[in-house]
């Protein structure tokens, strides 16, 4: 149906759909799931905690183990010290131990002794609580993946519906001006980067602000001076993290772009293998995909340059920052300012401030990449519709099939030129209404406005006195059966593609339709029958034999409207007379459209509408137009005579729409 060229159609614009709030409209599907979205965030907070709580468990290992080998150390030796001494110096030992200057020697011992006791104790303590806060993070950590696996599952299950739905909803104006590639890489390469971020690269974006959070306050309310002289990596690395997160962002934009395109290539080339087999233009599309695959792998390598210069410089000031851990620490260890113990939490603690930040780096990348896809999701999910159901439509009663043209004129979206101008006839219920004229002469963009595949720009189109833009669409297109020139077909058995506007048909209404498009007895030449595969798209089928299971299809819902594209063209004339038979019976009582090449077939409808350049030249029966309009007489004359070459096995002068448009141009000279 949709006979618009591919070079109507266009790619994304260069700069890509807008990005601004997106990401923001995206995360805003987890509250389809709040009873869950909330999970694993709660998951992540215990584990993050738990995190952040080891180095303190370590530091207390290692403070227990230095004051046990000082108590013991003092325990040896102060004894040796002449009592006279010990009174001068006690107090200087209790300073530097940090103890009440009030206490006594005997009370010094005794707490030397109780350390030395006790720091077997302290250290088994603090090794169970390490233990324990391991098997917290480990636990809370698992349930936080898998959780955030779980949600991010679901969110792309409704974009994957939302966006199918949209596409199935989008009128053929879109789909004309669109890439099937294009839409294929959005519904699956797009959602499932978007997918990632929300599942994985948003809770690690929480997380990453949670430690870096909770770290600078440890930090400070820890050992603020120390903290103060070493945490000027942190505003470096941030400010480099921003700037990166501003130039790959486009990029990726960019990449997106570039993957639609080898898609688009990709799929053409697997939907037309057999022209291209069949033209040996295999080497020129292997070069055109090797060029669209060298333009991705560009843009792809001049990103991955782009973080070979980041992480390095980001790990590098991460080494500087420790540099001034070691030597500021250093010096408080020598002013007996800082423990050993204190000194590496504080360097665990400085260590956690690098890994968030170097999570931003790998956040960015899914953030940037997640961004463009959701951008390009949301402007399918945003694209206008311009065939929808205006508010208070109501839905078409059973027609009888009474249908008028009311001075309608059309064209396409982006064309300027009308492919109809000021079209009116009217068709009377169980009529045959035959479309005769040269290619893009309008006959294809008719029969498209009767199912409201489009809209007019002017005019009006009624079925038994209803406006069409005043019914609802499916109520319309529920009655009117279509055979179109373009047979498709799906994946599954004859039976199911002959039932597929009909799910619920029983056999015995399948095999009458099949009959009744004379396909019942090749059908039945299959071993499987009506259970035969088609393959994808029919392959496994003839030309002829799928038109007449499309013809079928259409005859399964038994119409009130026919629309008949050309519909026996893919047949040879012996299967043809078969099949117009079985139509001229089934088009009695029906209101019926018809699009032929050949006149023969055409003859005994009720009205013939001859159209050039969107415009209706002649109309009538074959009779009337026979003896009253020269254009038709040259046409039929012209077809007659190259049907009778065809029979002697002579080269026919014109045949088909080529003696319309001969004939046609013909007149329009003169």
């Amino acid at each position: 149906m949709n006979h618009r060229s591919s070079s109507h159609r266009r790619e994304a614009t260069p700069g890509g759909p807008p990005t601004r709030g997106v990401m923001g409209r995206a995360i805003k599907y987890l509250w389809h799931y709040r009873g869950q979205a909330a999970l694993p965030y709660v998951f992540m907070l215990v584990a993050t905690l738990s995190m952040l709580a080891v180095p303190r468990m370590i530091r207390n290992v290692i403070d227990a183990v230095t004051n046990g080998v000082i108590a013991k150390t003092l325990i040896d030796r102060l004894p040796e010290i002449p009592s006279q001494f010990m009174t001068a110096a006690l107090p200087q030992i209790l300073e530097f131990l940090k103890l009440d200057s009030g206490m006594t020697f005997q009370q010094l011992m005794d707490h030397l002794n109780a350390q030395v006791a006790g720091a077997p104790t302290a250290l088994w303590q603090a090794g169970i609580a390490i233990v324990i806060f391991a098997v917290l993070r480990g636990v809370f950590g698992f349930l936080q993946s898998y959780w955030a696996e779980r949600n991010s599952q679901s969110i792309a299950f409704d974009l994957r519906n939302d966006l199918f739905s949209k596409i199935q909803r989008l009128s053929f104006s879109y789909h004309d001006k669109n890439q099937t590639g294009q839409l294929m890489i959005r519904a699956t390469d797009d959602i499932e980067k978007l997918r990632m971020f929300l599942g994985q690269g948003l809770i690690h974006l929480l997380s990453a602000v949670v430690l870096l959070s909770a770290t600078l306050v440890i930090l400070f309310t820890t050992n603020a001076k120390l903290a103060v002289v070493t945490l000027w990596i942190l505003p470096v690395v941030l400010v480099l993290v921003l700037v990166f997160s501003s130039v790959v962002r486009p990029m990726f934009n960019k990449i997106q772009q570039k993957i639609s395109t080898l898609n688009t290539i990709l799929q053409e080339n697997l939907a037309g293998m057999k022209v291209v087999k069949a033209f040996t233009r295999e080497k020129s599309e292997q070069v055109k995909f090797t060029k669209a695959a060298d333009d991705l792998m560009g843009h792809q390598i001049v990103i991955a340059r782009l973080f070979t210069i980041l992480f390095p410089l980001t790990f590098l000031i991460a080494n500087l920052g420790q540099a001034t851990v070691l030597y500021a620490g250093g010096q408080q260890i020598i002013r007996a300012t800082l423990t050993l113990g204190e000194w590496q939490e504080f360097s665990l603690y400085v260590m956690y401030l690098f890994f968030p930040i170097a999570m931003f780096g790998m956040i960015i990348t899914q953030l940037g990449q997640a961004t463009a896809s959701a951008a390009r999701i949301f402007e399918i999910l945003d694209a206008p519709n311009d065939v929808t159901d205006k508010p208070g439509a109501a839905p078409l009663p059973p027609v009888e099939g009474h249908i008028k043209f009311e001075n309608v004129s059309f064209r396409y979206v982006g064309d300027g030129a009308p492919v109809l101008k000021g079209v009116s006839f009217d068709a009377a219920p169980g009529q045959t209404i035959a479309l005769l004229g040269a290619t893009g002469s309008g006959k294809t963009s008719i029969i498209n406005l009767l199912p409201r595949f489009y809209d007019p720009v002017e005019g009006r189109i009624t079925i038994d006195g209803h406006d069409l833009r005043d019914v609802t669409i499916d109520s319309l297109r529920s009655q009117i059966g279509i055979v179109l020139q373009e047979t498709t077909l799906f994946s599954g058995t004859i039976r199911d593609n002959i039932a597929f506007g009909k799910s619920e048909a029983t056999m015995d209404e399948i095999t009458a339709a099949a009959k009744a498009a004379a396909a019942h007895d090749f059908i039945m030449e299959f071993p499987q029958g009506y259970d035969t595969p088609v393959g994808e798209r029919g392959a496994t089928l003839s030309g002829g034999q799928k038109q007449r299971i499309a013809i079928a299809r259409a005859l399964l819902l038994d119409p009130h409207i026919l629309i008949l594209d050309d519909s026996t063209s893919s047949v040879d004339l012996s299967t043809e007379a078969q099949i117009q038979v079985a139509l001229d019976k089934l088009m009695q009582g029906r209101t019926s459209f018809v699009i032929a090449q050949r006149i023969s077939t055409v003859m005994n409808a009720d009205q013939i509408l001859v159209l050039d350049k969107g415009q209706i030249v002649a109309r009538g029966c074959h009779e009337e137009l026979l003896e009253e309009n020269e254009i038709y007489a040259e046409i039929y004359t012209s077809q007659l005579i190259g049907d009778e070459k065809v029979e002697s096995g002579e080269q026919p002068v014109a045949a088909g729409n080529s003696a319309v448009a001969a004939s046609l141009d013909q007149r329009s000279s003169q």
